[in-house]
């Protein structure tokens, strides 16, 4: 019989590495001293940071947001920091783009699918907005770490070796009309199954199918696995999250959302820090 086992605090997660988007491992480890960032050389102040989200009418989604925002204003405190999204909560894009022409844009989204090709785009078009976009946050190792912290906060023993190779995970994520961003879920599941060594990691979606009940009852029939375990690949708490968590009764574990987590905030520097880098040879070019 499962049970689903109460989540414990500031857990201590299993630090493998990625080999997805390898060059990011070397950004500190959780639970490290972070790494305050100067101001340029020659006095330049760094460009502005506008977060683009996508927004929900679940006001969670906009608290764990601008819960991001501080915790990314903590590890740069020289860094301005706003938010936009695209619907529904407040401010929108055309509201805040406009007055940061210098900034750079790190669009919230795991996957490079419709919001990231179309949305976004039109919404800064639609702005008069020429601010450069970052690329999407995933795939990236610090996503696998950030999935590990939540595991554990679940209270799965993920530093376990042999915890890991029992375990069967459910990596589940909204879905998406394109076909490459499933595959690119896939390989993210794919990835952190061989280089965690997981039992199994399988992928189920919200919005289409496998649903996580197929992907749970798929898990079951693999005799490697002993227990299984539910980690919503999600930015933020919404209807899609809780439509998961609703499948997942079954499940032995079931993780949180990746949130606010500390890897989310040195993800999101990350890829500010490489879109400015771009913009600048772009203009030197």
């Amino acid at each position: 019989m499962t049970h689903r086992t109460t989540p414990r605090q500031n857990p201590a997660p299993h630090q493998g590495r990625g080999e997805l988007r390898a060059a990011e491992d070397t950004s500190p480890q959780p639970h490290t001293t972070p790494t305050h960032h100067p101001h340029p050389a020659g006095g330049n102040r760094p460009r502005p940071l506008l977060l683009l989200a996508h927004g929900s009418r679940d006001p969670r989604h906009a608290a764990t947001v601008e819960a991001l925002a501080d915790a990314i204003r903590a590890l740069r405190p020289e860094l301005p920091v706003s938010t936009a999204y695209l619907d529904h909560c407040a401010p929108r894009i055309a509201q805040v783009a406009p007055r940061l022409a210098d900034a750079i844009a790190v669009p919230l989204l795991l996957n490079r699918a419709f919001h990231a090709k179309h949305d976004i785009p039109a919404a800064l078009r639609a702005a008069g907005s020429q601010v450069p976009v970052a690329d999407v946050l995933g795939p990236s190792p610090l996503l696998l770490d950030a999935l590990d912290r939540r595991l554990a906060e679940s209270g799965l023993d993920v530093a376990d070796p042999d915890v890991r190779a029992r375990t069967g995970i459910v990596l589940a994520a909204a879905g998406s009309s394109d076909p490459a961003a499933n595959a690119t879920t896939r390989a993210v599941a794919a990835t952190w199954r061989r280089t965690r060594g997981w039992a199994a990691v399988t992928t189920a979606y919200a919005a289409t199918t496998p649903t996580v009940t197929d992907a749970l009852a798929t898990l079951r029939s693999d005799p490697a696995v002993r227990r299984t375990a539910v980690a919503p690949y999600l930015l933020a708490p919404g209807l899609l999250p809780d439509r998961i968590a609703a499948a997942s009764t079954t499940a032995d574990h079931l993780a949180p959302v990746l949130g606010a987590a500390p890897e989310l905030a040195r993800l999101v520097l990350t890829r500010h820090t490489e879109a400015a880098a771009a913009t600048r040879t772009a203009r030197t070019a």
